[in-house]
């Protein structure tokens, strides 16, 4: 969502004004604390909770460690931003600012339950712990992470406690959901024409269930399908025995390209946001980075010897 929504008292449920109370009085105990400077800290602690921290990272797992993990946890988070976004228009309920503007110390356009940082933080987190926890020290990392993201949610007065929660449970959900998906169907996808197929169906079906962000369904269509191109064709290692220093130059040269795709399409005048095509194109600039991060990039690593296939 662009631009602010507007919560009505006809929109809350009764019983939840109890609730509601109770979570404004929570916030506020923690802003107890509050001064300029934690403020500040916490505005930048709270963006590690946002894509632009997942995306750079899933994007160095992809092109320099290692390229499965990379593509599962690519689509898993996509995915996952979808549930959060199409859950938040369903139930429409209000943010702790806009029932008391005291405590919003940061602004948000969207609705608040569930919270997208406490579900895309876990889902994130743990994930990483399942592949890499292999001590504890990683595993700790891991929730403590999930639990800093949501104290900074809170003391930014952007989430009611019940937000939070609602986001953490959702994750959970998800991410079993997503680990029986991987066993029992991914190995039905066992040929190129099946996974077109497949990744048009899942962004069709992303557009249709939560017009309000065209973005996410291109961005899965564009990853997946390129992701299945790139097996197909031009299948590259990222893990490949080279020192981790060598493959740094795949990663700033698909940083790179990601934006000029982004900057380029983002300023062609029909495709802005007073053009009827708007939401066309945020469709086809979002698909055609993940088109660019799955198999362009790739593509590019291996004409210019960055990698080997």
């Amino acid at each position: 969502m662009t631009e602010a929504i507007t919560i009505t008292n006809a929109e809350l449920l009764p019983p939840l004004f109890a609730l509601y109370r109770w979570g404004i009085a929570v916030i506020q105990h923690i802003q107890t604390i509050q001064s300029p400077g934690l403020t500040a800290f916490i505005k930048i602690l709270t963006a590690l909770g946002t894509e632009y921290f997942y995306l750079p990272v899933i994007l160095f797992i992809f092109w320099c460690l290692d390229k499965k993990k990379g593509a599962r946890l690519g689509m898993f988070i996509i995915l996952s931003a979808f549930i959060n976004g199409f859950f938040k228009e369903l139930l429409k309920q209000p943010r702790p600012f806009n029932l008391e503007p005291s405590v919003g110390l940061a602004f948000e356009p969207s609705y608040g339950i569930p919270s997208g940082h406490a579900q895309l933080s876990l889902c994130f987190a743990l994930s990483l712990a399942l592949w890499y926890g292999r001590s504890a020290g990683i595993r700790i990392g891991a929730v403590l992470f999930v639990l800093l993201i949501a104290l900074t949610r809170l003391y930014l007065g952007l989430h009611f406690p019940t937000d939070i929660l609602a986001g953490w449970l959702l994750g959970l959900f998800t991410l079993v959901l997503w680990r029986v998906f991987e066993k029992r169907a991914v190995p039905l996808l066992n040929n190129l024409r099946i996974r077109m197929i497949a990744a048009a169906a899942a962004a069709i079906g992303m557009n249709a269930l939560y017009p309000a962000d065209r973005s996410l369904g291109g961005l899965f269509l564009g990853f997946t399908a390129g992701y299945a191109l790139m097996l197909k064709y031009f299948p590259t290692g990222a893990s490949d025995g080279v020192p981790l220093i060598v493959r740094l130059p795949r990663y700033l040269l698909g940083i790179a390209g990601g934006i000029l795709i982004y900057q380029a399409l983002k300023a062609l005048p029909f495709l802005g946001a007073a053009s009827p095509y708007y939401d066309l194109g945020r469709f086809v600039r979002y698909g055609l980075l993940g088109l660019w991060a799955s198999a362009g990039a790739p593509w590019l690593f291996l004409r210019l010897r960055l990698v080997e296939q």
